[in-house]
Protein backbone atom coordinates (compact mmCIF):
# COMPACT_ATOMS: atom_id res chain seq x y z
CA UNK A 1 0.00 0.00 0.00
CA UNK A 2 1.41 2.97 -0.80
CA UNK A 3 -0.55 5.77 1.98
CA UNK A 4 -0.94 8.63 -0.27
CA UNK A 5 -4.26 9.72 -0.98
CA UNK A 6 -5.61 7.23 1.80
CA UNK A 7 -8.13 7.69 4.21
CA UNK A 8 -6.29 6.41 7.28
CA UNK A 9 -7.48 6.20 10.99
CA UNK A 10 -5.05 5.12 14.31
CA UNK A 11 -6.23 4.46 17.59
CA UNK A 12 -3.76 5.13 20.70
CA UNK A 13 -2.63 8.23 18.17
CA UNK A 14 -1.80 11.17 21.06
CA UNK A 15 1.29 9.92 21.40
CA UNK A 16 4.28 7.73 20.91
CA UNK A 17 4.23 4.87 18.18
CA UNK A 18 0.62 6.32 17.45
CA UNK A 19 1.45 9.97 17.04
CA UNK A 20 4.47 9.13 14.95
CA UNK A 21 1.90 7.10 12.78
CA UNK A 22 -0.02 10.05 12.44
CA UNK A 23 2.54 12.50 11.65
CA UNK A 24 4.65 9.98 8.73
CA UNK A 25 0.74 9.19 7.39
CA UNK A 26 0.69 13.12 6.47
CA UNK A 27 4.15 13.61 5.50
CA UNK A 28 3.57 10.95 2.78
CA UNK A 29 0.23 12.64 1.44
CA UNK A 30 -2.56 10.96 3.11
CA UNK A 31 -5.95 12.39 1.98
CA UNK A 32 -7.24 12.38 5.79
CA UNK A 33 -5.44 10.84 8.85
CA UNK A 34 -7.91 10.38 12.26
CA UNK A 35 -5.86 10.35 15.26
CA UNK A 36 -8.52 8.53 17.93
CA UNK A 37 -7.21 8.72 21.36
CA UNK A 38 -8.72 8.36 24.86
CA UNK A 39 -6.50 11.61 25.68
CA UNK A 40 -8.96 13.78 23.44
CA UNK A 41 -7.10 16.89 24.08
CA UNK A 42 -3.82 14.77 22.95
CA UNK A 43 -5.42 13.53 19.98
CA UNK A 44 -6.28 16.94 19.09
CA UNK A 45 -2.99 18.25 19.59
CA UNK A 46 -1.71 15.88 16.77
CA UNK A 47 -4.56 16.76 14.62
CA UNK A 48 -3.83 20.24 14.44
CA UNK A 49 -0.47 19.82 14.05
CA UNK A 50 -1.11 17.21 10.85
CA UNK A 51 -3.74 19.05 9.45
CA UNK A 52 -6.38 16.07 10.52
CA UNK A 53 -9.30 15.33 12.99
CA UNK A 54 -9.06 14.22 16.08
CA UNK A 55 -11.84 11.71 18.05
CA UNK A 56 -12.08 11.40 21.56
CA UNK A 57 -12.04 7.79 21.45
CA UNK A 58 -12.13 4.64 24.11
CA UNK A 59 -11.07 1.32 22.01
CA UNK A 60 -12.58 -0.68 24.34
CA UNK A 61 -16.02 0.40 23.44
CA UNK A 62 -16.82 -1.35 20.48
CA UNK A 63 -20.19 0.12 19.81
CA UNK A 64 -18.23 3.94 19.32
CA UNK A 65 -15.64 2.05 17.10
CA UNK A 66 -18.50 1.27 14.81
CA UNK A 67 -19.72 4.58 15.09
CA UNK A 68 -16.39 6.07 13.75
CA UNK A 69 -16.39 3.91 10.59
CA UNK A 70 -19.83 4.78 9.87
CA UNK A 71 -19.24 8.34 10.62
CA UNK A 72 -15.96 8.34 8.01
CA UNK A 73 -17.55 5.83 5.75
CA UNK A 74 -20.23 8.18 5.04
CA UNK A 75 -18.20 11.67 4.78
CA UNK A 76 -15.20 9.99 2.98
CA UNK A 77 -16.62 6.96 1.03
CA UNK A 78 -13.67 4.53 2.47
CA UNK A 79 -11.57 3.81 5.41
CA UNK A 80 -8.11 2.59 3.05
CA UNK A 81 -6.11 1.82 6.67
CA UNK A 82 -7.39 1.54 9.61
CA UNK A 83 -4.42 0.92 12.40
CA UNK A 84 -5.79 -0.83 16.25
CA UNK A 85 -2.86 0.68 17.63
CA UNK A 86 -3.74 1.06 21.14
CA UNK A 87 -2.66 -0.80 23.62
CA UNK A 88 -1.60 -0.99 27.28
CA UNK A 89 1.49 -2.60 29.24
CA UNK A 90 1.94 -3.37 32.84
CA UNK A 91 3.97 -6.10 34.91
CA UNK A 92 3.44 -8.85 37.23
CA UNK A 93 3.12 -7.00 40.53
CA UNK A 94 5.64 -10.23 42.09
CA UNK A 95 8.32 -10.65 39.37
CA UNK A 96 8.54 -14.30 40.92
CA UNK A 97 5.00 -15.39 40.36
CA UNK A 98 3.93 -15.20 36.42
CA UNK A 99 -0.21 -15.53 37.87
CA UNK A 100 0.07 -12.74 40.21
CA UNK A 101 -1.30 -9.80 38.16
CA UNK A 102 -5.10 -8.92 39.23
CA UNK A 103 -8.45 -9.88 37.32
CA UNK A 104 -8.82 -6.38 36.49
CA UNK A 105 -5.35 -6.15 35.21
CA UNK A 106 -5.87 -9.02 33.12
CA UNK A 107 -9.46 -8.11 31.97
CA UNK A 108 -8.19 -4.33 30.95
CA UNK A 109 -5.48 -6.08 29.09
CA UNK A 110 -7.70 -8.32 27.02
CA UNK A 111 -10.03 -5.43 26.71
CA UNK A 112 -7.50 -2.90 24.78
CA UNK A 113 -4.59 -5.31 23.44
CA UNK A 114 -6.87 -8.03 21.95
CA UNK A 115 -10.61 -6.81 21.81
CA UNK A 116 -10.09 -3.27 20.68
CA UNK A 117 -8.77 -5.38 17.26
CA UNK A 118 -11.72 -7.07 17.32
CA UNK A 119 -14.04 -4.52 17.51
CA UNK A 120 -12.04 -2.81 14.93
CA UNK A 121 -12.12 -5.25 12.39
CA UNK A 122 -15.92 -6.21 13.32
CA UNK A 123 -16.15 -2.25 12.20
CA UNK A 124 -14.32 -2.28 9.04
CA UNK A 125 -14.51 -5.47 7.17
CA UNK A 126 -17.58 -5.10 5.94
CA UNK A 127 -16.85 -2.14 4.05
CA UNK A 128 -13.70 -3.31 2.86
CA UNK A 129 -15.06 -6.41 1.36
CA UNK A 130 -17.63 -4.40 -0.42
CA UNK A 131 -14.75 -2.74 -2.17
CA UNK A 132 -12.70 -5.43 -2.32
CA UNK A 133 -9.80 -3.76 -1.08
CA UNK A 134 -8.80 -2.31 2.68
CA UNK A 135 -5.59 -2.87 5.21
CA UNK A 136 -5.46 -3.11 8.82
CA UNK A 137 -2.21 -2.54 10.59
CA UNK A 138 -2.58 -4.16 13.83
CA UNK A 139 0.17 -2.67 16.35
CA UNK A 140 1.19 -6.00 18.63
CA UNK A 141 4.81 -6.47 20.03
CA UNK A 142 7.59 -8.79 19.23
CA UNK A 143 6.09 -9.80 23.02
CA UNK A 144 3.25 -11.73 20.79
CA UNK A 145 6.08 -13.83 18.72
CA UNK A 146 7.99 -14.32 21.53
CA UNK A 147 7.48 -13.02 25.01
CA UNK A 148 8.15 -10.75 27.25
CA UNK A 149 9.91 -11.41 30.77
CA UNK A 150 8.30 -10.41 34.06
CA UNK A 151 4.67 -9.58 32.47
CA UNK A 152 2.20 -12.51 31.74
CA UNK A 153 -0.53 -10.38 30.66
CA UNK A 154 0.92 -8.40 27.72
CA UNK A 155 2.67 -11.42 26.90
CA UNK A 156 -0.26 -13.61 26.62
CA UNK A 157 -2.55 -10.93 25.18
CA UNK A 158 -0.12 -10.11 22.41
CA UNK A 159 0.08 -13.48 21.96
CA UNK A 160 -3.93 -13.55 21.06
CA UNK A 161 -3.56 -10.25 19.07
CA UNK A 162 -1.03 -11.74 17.05
CA UNK A 163 -3.67 -15.28 16.65
CA UNK A 164 -6.25 -12.81 15.97
CA UNK A 165 -4.70 -11.27 13.10
CA UNK A 166 -3.88 -14.66 11.63
CA UNK A 167 -7.53 -15.11 11.58
CA UNK A 168 -8.00 -11.91 9.40
CA UNK A 169 -5.64 -12.45 6.96
CA UNK A 170 -6.11 -15.88 6.10
CA UNK A 171 -10.08 -15.19 6.52
CA UNK A 172 -10.18 -11.91 4.04
CA UNK A 173 -7.36 -12.03 1.80
CA UNK A 174 -8.47 -13.45 -0.99
CA UNK A 175 -11.34 -10.37 -0.79
CA UNK A 176 -8.93 -7.74 -1.10
CA UNK A 177 -8.23 -7.10 2.69
CA UNK A 178 -4.05 -6.69 3.68
CA UNK A 179 -3.52 -6.97 7.32
CA UNK A 180 0.20 -6.41 8.93
CA UNK A 181 1.37 -6.61 12.22
CA UNK A 182 3.77 -4.22 13.67
CA UNK A 183 5.69 -6.02 16.42
CA UNK A 184 8.96 -3.93 17.69
CA UNK A 185 10.76 -4.79 20.80
CA UNK A 186 11.98 -1.79 22.84
CA UNK A 187 10.34 2.01 21.77
CA UNK A 188 11.08 5.37 23.50
CA UNK A 189 7.73 5.56 24.82
CA UNK A 190 5.80 6.63 27.70
CA UNK A 191 5.11 3.07 27.97
CA UNK A 192 8.78 1.94 28.15
CA UNK A 193 9.67 4.57 30.63
CA UNK A 194 6.33 3.32 32.98
CA UNK A 195 7.69 -0.26 32.97
CA UNK A 196 11.73 0.81 34.47
CA UNK A 197 13.15 2.11 31.24
CA UNK A 198 15.59 1.39 28.57
CA UNK A 199 17.35 -1.55 31.36
CA UNK A 200 14.48 -4.46 30.48
CA UNK A 201 15.27 -7.38 28.28
CA UNK A 202 13.36 -6.51 25.78
CA UNK A 203 15.38 -3.18 25.28
CA UNK A 204 18.53 -5.75 24.98
CA UNK A 205 18.61 -4.82 20.78
CA UNK A 206 18.35 -1.64 21.36
CA UNK A 207 15.68 1.16 21.84
CA UNK A 208 13.86 2.83 18.52
CA UNK A 209 12.42 5.99 18.36
CA UNK A 210 8.34 5.93 17.78
CA UNK A 211 9.52 7.95 14.35
CA UNK A 212 12.14 5.17 12.99
CA UNK A 213 9.23 2.30 13.74
CA UNK A 214 6.57 4.28 11.64
CA UNK A 215 9.47 4.85 9.07
CA UNK A 216 9.55 0.72 9.18
CA UNK A 217 6.04 0.64 8.72
CA UNK A 218 6.05 3.14 5.62
CA UNK A 219 7.89 0.42 4.42
CA UNK A 220 6.04 -2.85 5.47
CA UNK A 221 2.95 -1.51 4.26
CA UNK A 222 4.29 -0.70 0.43
CA UNK A 223 6.34 -4.65 0.27
CA UNK A 224 2.49 -5.59 2.39
CA UNK A 225 4.41 -7.85 4.58
CA UNK A 226 2.00 -9.41 7.38
CA UNK A 227 4.58 -9.07 10.18
CA UNK A 228 6.89 -5.41 10.44
CA UNK A 229 9.68 -5.58 12.27
CA UNK A 230 11.34 -2.88 13.27
CA UNK A 231 13.99 -4.81 14.84
CA UNK A 232 14.71 -7.44 12.50
CA UNK A 233 16.62 -9.83 14.54
CA UNK A 234 13.09 -10.67 16.18
CA UNK A 235 12.87 -13.04 12.77
CA UNK A 236 16.07 -14.41 14.25
CA UNK A 237 14.49 -15.12 17.80
CA UNK A 238 11.48 -16.58 15.93
CA UNK A 239 13.79 -19.18 14.40
CA UNK A 240 15.30 -20.04 17.26
CA UNK A 241 12.28 -20.43 19.07
CA UNK A 242 10.57 -22.93 16.47
CA UNK A 243 13.26 -24.68 15.97
CA UNK A 244 13.95 -26.27 19.41
CA UNK A 245 11.06 -24.80 22.03
CA UNK A 246 12.87 -25.84 24.95
CA UNK A 247 15.88 -24.96 24.67
CA UNK A 248 14.52 -21.13 23.46
CA UNK A 249 12.60 -21.86 27.10
CA UNK A 250 15.74 -22.61 28.77
CA UNK A 251 17.60 -19.64 27.17
CA UNK A 252 14.84 -17.40 28.30
CA UNK A 253 15.27 -18.96 32.34
CA UNK A 254 18.89 -18.05 32.01
CA UNK A 255 18.33 -14.11 30.77
CA UNK A 256 15.32 -13.24 33.20
CA UNK A 257 18.09 -15.11 35.75
CA UNK A 258 20.79 -12.03 34.56
CA UNK A 259 18.34 -9.81 34.33
CA UNK A 260 17.12 -10.35 37.91
CA UNK A 261 20.87 -10.20 39.00
CA UNK A 262 21.47 -6.79 37.69
CA UNK A 263 18.65 -5.81 39.05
Amino acid sequence: MDVAGKVIVVTGGADGIGAALCRRFAQAGAARVVVADINGAGAAAVAQAIGGEAVTLDVRDGAAIAALVADLEARFGRIDLFCSNAGVGGGDPDRNNAASATDETWQRGWEVNVMAHVHAARAVIPGMLARGEGYILNTVSAAGLLSQIGSAVYSTTKHAAIGFAESLAIAHGDGGVRVSVLCPQGVDTAMLRAGGGAAQPQNLDGVLTPDQVADSVIEGLAAEHFLILPHPIVETYMQRKTADYDRWLGGMRRLRARMAAAG
